[in-house]
């Protein structure tokens, strides 16, 4: 049980330390994603939109982790 506490104790401030990112990766690229597949809808199908999310979530939040702004 003490191990647990341990391995929490030091997942937690990495997660906070990167929420930024993690929001870019969680939020954004599905967003993204969605849209594209909203306006298009003959790729509905495809992988590339989520991937295209993806760059575009994690290149913003990453961005703004290192910036410390999103715009």
């Amino acid at each position: 049980m003490h191990q647990k506490g341990i391995c929490l104790g030091r997942l937690l401030p990495l997660i906070f330390r990167n929420l930024t990112f993690l929001f870019g990766i969680g939020f954004l690229a599905p967003l993204v994603a969605q849209t594209l597949e909203r306006t298009l809808p003959s790729i509905s199908g495809t992988p590339w939109p989520l991937i295209v999310g993806l760059v575009i979530g994690g290149g913003w939040g990453a961005i703004a982790q290192k910036t410390g702004r999103w715009v």
